[in-house]
């Protein structure tokens, strides 16, 4: 499959302010696609399902996976930009910091569905960090999965692009600058 040509995905660790900036660029006429993540955990609580990070984490992945697979489709629909709340590296990264094996089938995934460089990477970021029912991850978890998205998507050959730590507005004008609007 072809990569995925003014598709852009704004990853990094958990509460770096990832969500907010996508709903702030969405509310400016940006096309996107959610995290899987958080939707998941919902669906999987919602139901009783165990498909989840704090239970069964490989299952979690795989729930993560098919999510992915459906946005990059989806997304091939939109006009272009589309900006991607997380990608399918994302769960690379996310099983190698749970130190579980990552399957071929999800390196297959991310070797075929590519998205556009660069990558944006939200940085650490103590002063907005929280915690909710979804998110409970503490923050040196954090801090761990900056790195390990650093390592993953770079290793799929990436270039990474930091966002500044500014707010919200200017972090849009920052993402909106670097793809030409």
């Amino acid at each position: 499959m072809q990569g995925g040509s003014g598709f852009f995905v704004i990853t990094g660790g958990p509460g770096a302010g990832k969500t907010t900036l996508l709903q702030t660029l969405a509310a400016q006429g940006l096309p996107h696609m959610p995290e899987a993540g958080r939707a998941i955990i919902q669906d999987q609580q919602a139901i009783g399902g165990s498909a989840l990070p704090w239970a069964d984490r490989l299952a979690f992945a795989e729930q993560m996976l098919g999510w992915e697979l459906r946005s990059w489709r989806e997304a091939a629909r939109l006009p272009r930009p589309v900006l991607f709340d997380r990608g399918l590296p994302d769960i690379i990264g996310y099983l190698t910091l749970c130190g579980l094996p990552v399957p071929a089938h999800f390196q297959e995934a991310a070797r075929r569905f590519r998205y556009a460089s660069p990558v944006f990477i939200a940085p650490p970021w103590p002063e907005i960090f929280g915690q909710d029912t979804e998110r409970k991850q503490d923050f040196a978890e954090a801090v761990a999965t900056h790195a390990a998205m650093i390592r993953t998507y770079t290793a799929l050959g990436y270039e990474l692009l930091e966002l500044p730590l500014a707010s919200v507005e200017n972090r849009a004008r920052f993402i909106r600058a670097r793809l030409g609007d």
